[in-house]
């Protein structure tokens, strides 16, 4: 991979250009990219961005799509496209000795299609089905419901696929305005990769596409910093999808790189702290990793997960712990040293593939402005020190800006939950607790109906607090697991502990109420003048036990 490079240069027009040359590669990419996509989009048209990018492969002036579809492949190459937020992007990659013929086909859509009513109409049918296929993807539809839940209020909350409603009403003639509005020179880049040469791509960018002349550029204007928040979606599954993140910095930012290798340190591969914490240890998920999703002038840092119901409150707040450990203890010794060659292994593999490389270009250039090798990204991801990561951490990783969203099947508790329970500022890391175990207590057992209920608990002292550990023994049912452990964060407690509801637990200066059937996990301060706990559980059927500690 030694030897490439990127040019750049522009069109007569005015059209940016990039190309990538990687000597030896015996294939070619061309892409049209297109500053356009769903936060450019009014609230009644939301989903014509991605419908357009569908018709406009149906019908030219010159093919109809099986004309086209006959040459691309015929010269052993494929075409594509895909609408993002901030583009649509269409593109063709195939062998070197048929370049000419990606070029064509790709510039003559974007430049040449006819958008006829008949086509709009098959079209829209084939992009319904997609929609409701996303939606039924719960794995993938939590990365739109998590950009929603983040972004609420703003332009970038509007994933791409759109409003069903809105996409079926949608006429050939609403797509044409907004072509012909929209697709025009200063929203244009045009880009290469592979076997490609400069002057030969700006000779067709300027053939195919100078004649679209007029319109500007979109105007747009960066997110509002979100506020913390918490959404619970229904679904018909009886899995869940758990997406718990933060708002981060934007494409051109200087801390872009770290925030990525914090991502990497937290959640990426099978020695990351949140899957060796939440799935190894604990097998509380199925599914667990930390992705950044880039914009122009923001981005998000999130944690994605998937669990059955009965793990989702355990692993949230398991997550919450691992953030803090991090927070509260820094990096372990090698540990961004392995991130990295992680991070830059998956880099170097990817860019194997022209596709990948011609993805990449022009992606990046259309979201900063800058193109930048793959020497250049490893060398960015070798600068990053342990001093950047911890930075980053402390700037990104705020409690007052965690907006987590959980989808699946209904549960009351679920969707009352209290996120603000999920603090992870001072919450001390699972290698750091080592309570010490004053004694046992078991409640005697008690029968009522076809119920039999035993706590089995454990009095425990940490610093700061007095705590209960236990397991709530239900035949038939489940096992609810129970941990009332230290939180040295509990300012508003130790300050006015006359009434707080904190996950469950309502704490007052005599007592502890633990509801049954409840996941708790909070703490019991001591030295504010309480000599006296009560354990005090209220049964299913209206039973009571009270112990005082």
């Amino acid at each position: 991979m030694k030897g490439h490079s990127i040019e750049t240069s522009k069109t007569a027009a005015g059209i940016p250009v990039a190309v990538e040359h990687i000597p030896g590669c015996r294939s070619y990419g061309c892409m049209i990219g297109v500053a356009t996509g769903s936060r450019d989009e009014s609230k009644d048209i939301l989903g014509l961005s991605h419908l357009l990018e569908h018709t406009v492969f149906r019908r030219t002036s010159k093919r109809d799509s099986y004309q086209m579809a006959v040459e691309m492949e015929g010269a052993g190459g494929e075409m594509n496209a895909f609408t993002g937020r901030e583009m649509t992007a269409f593109y063709a990659v195939t062998i070197k000795e048929t370049a000419g013929v990606a070029r064509d086909m790709i510039g003559e859509i974007v430049a040449d299609p006819l958008i006829a009513e008949e086509d709009t109409e098959l079209e829209k049918k084939i992009v319904l089905q997609e929609l409701s296929m996303i939606k039924n993807e719960p794995e993938s539809y939590i990365h739109d419901l998590f950009s929603m839940e983040l972004w609420r209020g703003h332009p970038l909350c509007q994933d791409e696929g759109g409003d069903e409603k809105l996409v079926a009403g949608m006429t050939s003639r609403d797509l044409r305005a907004y072509y012909d509005e929209r697709y025009l020179i200063p929203n244009l880049c045009v880009y290469a990769a592979g076997d490609a040469d400069l002057d030969e791509t700006v000779e067709w960018a300027e053939s195919a596409l100078d004649g679209m002349t007029g319109g500007r550029r979109n105007a747009r204007s960066a997110p509002p910093t979100p506020e913390s928040g918490y959404r619970f979606v229904e679904n018909k599954a009886d899995h869940y999808q758990v997406a718990m993140g933060f708002p981060a910095p934007g494409a051109s930012s200087p801390d872009r790189t770290a925030v990525k290798m914090l991502s990497a340190v937290l959640g990426s591969g099978t020695s990351s702290r949140l899957f060796q914490n939440v799935r190894e240890k604990k097998a509380l998920v199925y599914s667990i990793y930390s992705t950044v999703s880039q914009h122009s002038d923001a981005s998000s840092m999130a944690v994605y997960m998937s669990c059955t119901d009965e793990n989702v409150v355990e692993a949230m707040t398991t997550t919450s712990s691992v953030i803090g450990g991090l927070l509260k203890e820094g990096l372990e010794k090698g540990e961004l040293e392995r991130a990295k060659r992680l991070v830059k292994g998956a880099n170097i593999r990817a860019m194997e593939s022209t596709e990948s490389r011609l993805y990449r270009l022009g992606v990046n250039h259309m979201l900063s402005g800058d193109t930048e090798t793959l020497e250049e990204r490893l060398g960015k991801i070798d600068a990053v020190t342990e001093d950047d990561i911890m930075r980053a951490a402390e700037l990104y990783l705020r409690e007052d800006r965690l907006n987590t969203v959980v989808f699946g099947e209904r549960n009351r508790k679920l969707k009352h939950f209290d996120a603000g329970s999920l603090s992870f500022r001072s919450h001390p890391s699972a290698q750091e607790h080592h309570p010490a175990v004053l004694g046992d207590l078991e409640l005697p057992d008690r029968e009522s109906g076809l119920l039999h209920q035993r706590y089995d608990i454990r009095i425990v002292a940490e610093p700061g607090a007095i705590s209960l550990e236990g397991l709530l023994h239900v035949p038939l049912v489940t096992w609810i697991g129970l941990h009332l452990r230290s939180d040295d964060e509990q300012a508003s407690l130790r300050e006015d502990p006359v009434d707080l509801r904190y996950r469950g637990l309502e704490i007052r200066p005599e007592e502890v109420r633990l509801h049954g059937g409840h996941h708790i996990d909070g703490a019991v301060p001591v030295g504010q003048g309480i000599d006296r706990c009560a354990f005090r559980d209220q049964g299913a059927l209206g039973d009571q036990v009270r112990v005082d500690l």
